[in-house]
């Protein structure tokens, strides 16, 4: 546990670094930019997501939390699910731009769901404060 606010630090840290590249990389989706071509724009969230799982994923081990004895754990991972869901449709298969960005704005609805579940370790999230 002696490194336990460090990674919880950087967990945050991904989080908030794969919000802000997701919405960018949505309006791009949305606005037909070509930059959404770019390699940077293809690699880097990949990298950014895996260091979040892995960091959630170390965080779960350290403590000892599982999601069959936590309730806001198992219902984050399965938002967690939805999010993943709802970001392909916002910046690869949505057909068109309105559905792009409404699959957006839901998954950013979910990661805030997520965040709630997590700061009040409650499946009711921003409701249960």
């Amino acid at each position: 546990m002696e490194h336990y606010a460090l990674i919880k630090q950087l967990h945050m840290t991904a989080a908030g670094l794969s919000l802000a590249l997701f919405v960018v990389r949505a309006w791009w989706s949305v606005r037909e930019s070509p930059r959404l071509g770019q390699r940077w724009v293809k690699v880097l969230p990949h990298l950014i997501d895996t260091a979040l799982l892995v960091l959630g994923v170390l965080l779960m081990v350290m403590l000892s939390m599982w999601p069959q004895h936590h309730p806001w754990l198992a219902a984050k991972l399965v938002a967690l699910l939805v999010y993943i869901g709802l970001g392909t449709l916002a910046i690869k298969r949505g057909s068109t731009p309105g559905a792009r960005a409404l699959a957006g704005l839901a998954a950013v609805a979910v990661f805030l769901y997520m965040v709630g579940a997590a700061i009040h370790h409650h499946p009711l999230s921003w409701m249960a404060g």
